[in-house]
């Protein structure tokens, strides 16, 4: 038989009993609509921890301190090329941060703007946005004398002019909703935004002071420093400059070292290769590793529920495969009789089974996604402007449901293979009806 005339037969066969059929197919679109469901809304928790996290930080950045024992070396030069020989790593970049008491940063007319206490930090200013640094204003530096400020900073600057009490602005003084989000911050004194502030340093060699020009500000990441915070980057040679050491190759030993690499699933790798070189690390890693173990039992437990539902619907299709034997024993018979292969007969029972499975995979994914668009677009708030970023998401929204393709062709081709593994049996059934037999039976 043809193999083009066998399916004409399998799909006759089907449309014969429809609503048999369609409570079949049914079964299956429930179950694994059920698992994609489920799944997705697994998949959304560890969006929303994701995104949580980066808010707390840059998750691809690892920290490394200083070594704990003398044999291993100090975060130098060298140090600096071995981490950038590391395949996987993006970016890298020290970190030499000022005494903080003997930092004093002025600008306005006769130095009416102070700023004490204030996180100088010098580093390779070339690399901060491939670091992965967020500039809110203003561009990166490029000349001697450009600094990136914290995006706080501009806070520190006390007014010499007002009373004290009145000499500082509180950014916590804004509007704040029922949530406890903060929806307006006041205006500081002065725009740190093209100014020109005086950076004066006292050592015990005496006192070194320079200009400095902010030319950018970069949104608070803590995994990057607090000086991102209220904050002061400047280039590592500016740092020489003001040190007097403009003219002298003086190896610094730097406080720390910041290290990109290009994805999340890399940075235990990476991190665990400067562990061994004996350096001591941070990064989030700690955090995001426990939180992604669970959020993947909740998948693997919702998954779990939906394939049960799965199971209950191969029972359907292997009942309604069985009953259509028994009622085409008579038919089976004739085309044995015919001279039809049984390979023939095994197809075709097996072609119905896994037609179901497969109408019933689809239709469930179809049914998912408007589900999934359907939560994500009510959670948002009913907005036509949402209704493109409950589908395809975005850097800043959170979706309670994520449906990712894989999910969505892993949830087809198993509902197949449910329908085919369910129809194995039945299939076998029909081929070991004698002919005698089936021709006898009414």
């Amino acid at each position: 038989m043809r193999r083009q005339d066998l399916f004409h037969l399998c799909a006759q066969n089907l449309l014969r009993k429809k609503t048999r059929t369609f409570l079949t197919t049914l079964g299956v679109l429930i179950g694994c609509c059920s698992i994609v469901i489920t799944v997705s809304l697994g998949v959304g928790m560890k969006e929303t921890q994701e995104k949580a996290l980066s808010e707390l930080g840059d998750l691809t950045i690892i920290t490394v301190n200083p070594p704990q024992n003398s044999q291993t070396g100090a975060l130098d030069d060298h140090l600096l090329q071995q981490l950038r020989e590391i395949s996987v790593v993006k970016a890298v970049t020290p970190k030499f941060t000022l005494d903080i008491d003997s930092v004093t940063l002025s600008a306005g007319p006769d130095h009416r703007y102070v700023a004490q206490w204030t996180n100088i930090v010098a580093m390779d200013v070339s690399v901060m946005e491939t670091m992965g640094y967020r500039f809110l204003e203003g561009s990166p530096a490029t000349k001697p004398g450009d600094a990136i400020i914290g995006q706080y900073m501009a806070y520190n600057l006390k007014d010499t002019l007002r009373p004290e009490g009145d000499d500082m602005v509180n950014r916590f003084d804004g509007d704040w909703d029922g949530f406890g989000n903060q929806i307006s911050v006041p205006a500081p004194y002065l725009d740190p935004i093209g100014q020109e502030f005086t950076l004066e340093v006292k050592t015990r060699a005496g006192v070194f002071s320079m200009p400095l020009h902010p030319v950018g500000v970069v949104k608070e990441d803590y995994s990057k420093g607090n000086e991102t915070v209220d904050g002061v980057m400047i280039s590592l040679d500016d740092l020489r400059r003001l040190l007097g050491q403009a003219d002298h190759d003086i190896p610094i030993s730097y406080d720390s070292i910041l290290v990109k690499t290009s994805s999340i699933s890399q940075v235990s790798g990476v991190e665990g290769k400067i562990n061994a070189m004996g350096y001591p690390t941070e990064s989030m890693e700690s955090v995001r590793k426990p939180l992604e173990k669970e959020a993947q039992h909740r998948q693997m437990t919702l998954g779990s529920l939906g394939a049960i539902s799965l199971f209950v619907a191969a029972l359907g299709i292997i009942n309604t495969m069985i009953m259509s034997i028994s009622e085409r024993t008579r038919e089976i018979g004739i085309m044995k009789s015919l001279g039809c292969p049984v390979s023939d007969i095994r197809i075709m029972f097996l072609a119905e089974a896994g037609a179901i499975g497969f109408i019933g995979g689809v239709s469930a994914c179809v049914i998912s996604v408007i589900i999934s668009v359907a939560v994500n677009f009510i959670s948002m708030g009913p907005s036509l402007d949402h209704l493109i970023p409950a589908l395809l998401g975005g850097e800043d929204v959170a979706r309670i449901s994520v449906i990712p393709p894989w999910l969505l062709l892993f949830a087809v081709l198993f509902s197949v293979l449910i329908g085919l593994g369910a129809g194995c049996y039945p299939a076998n059934k029909a081929v070991r009806i004698s002919v005698l037999e089936a021709i006898k039976s009414e």
